[in-house]
């Protein structure tokens, strides 16, 4: 558990539950999780163990029933729709499982976008995003688009977008679930280094062990709760991934 100084997530005694006509559902039963600055996270759990609901609150775009959500030292129990969106550009970047750029535009702009909430002026924006392209390695694309390059490409792009506005922290939920494998390696190389040489926070949803050993600790859910908190290779050691 990451010390409360030092945690950019912190969760506490949380639940969820989903109303519907037959009666409230919990989805999130009790979870306790910190995550300190600068730590790797793998979330695994089975089909309706909660993980989607976990990410969607830890990303701000759902809020808990009951209990404390702290991100980056702020109450995000206690904010509106409008502060939560301030904290969420503020402080998260997003990778998804589908890379969602805008077909039409060009990586430059679709990397430069999350700056334009900020108010960011054009030029800024454009040069933040030549730096972030440069980073995953697609210095050469600037005026491409979407379509004119791979999928592994499109994910890269992705990760440039999340990285431009200088998070603290990556929320990756599936990045290499439209991937083959050797591609599905090279991002996680990607995600390792902005870890590792960055110091960016990562927390990083994955069906699939080896992705997840490329992170440093694992949370286990099942039926909505924390059923595993800690090192990647004592859970590989007690085989728990294979029962997911």
């Amino acid at each position: 558990m990451a010390e409360l100084a030092d945690a950019v997530i912190r969760i506490e005694h949380l639940f969820k539950e989903y109303a519907t006509d037959a009666g409230p559902v919990p989805v999130l039963k009790d979870v306790s999780v910190s995550v300190a600055s600068g730590e790797f996270v793998a979330v695994m759990g089975p089909s309706g163990s909660g993980k989607s609901t976990f990410m969607n609150i830890l990303g701000c775009l759902d809020v808990a029933t009951t209990g404390r959500y702290l991100l980056d030292g702020k109450d995000a129990g206690t904010l509106d729709g409008d502060e939560l969106a301030r904290l969420r550009n503020q402080v998260i970047g997003f990778v998804f499982q589908g890379f969602n750029l805008l077909p039409r535009a060009t990586l430059e702009d679709n990397v430069a976008l999350p700056l334009i909430y900020r108010g960011t002026p054009r030029g800024e924006r454009l040069a933040r995003a030549h730096e972030m392209l440069d980073k995953v390695g697609l210095g050469a694309y600037y005026r491409s688009r979407p379509n004119q390059i791979s999928g592994g490409q499109q994910q890269r792009v992705a990760i440039a977008r999340a990285l431009v506005t200088r998070p603290r922290l990556i929320l990756a939920d599936e990045p290499t679930g439209n991937l083959d494998t050797a591609t599905g390696r090279e991002i996680m190389a990607l995600f390792t280094e902005l870890n590792r040489q960055d110091g960016i926070t990562i927390v990083l949803v994955t069906h699939e062990p080896d992705i997840a050993g490329h992170a440093q600790r694992l949370v286990r859910l099942a039926d909505g709760r924390v059923i595993y908190d800690g090192l990647v290779e004592h859970a590989q050691a007690h085989h728990l991934e294979k029962t997911l």
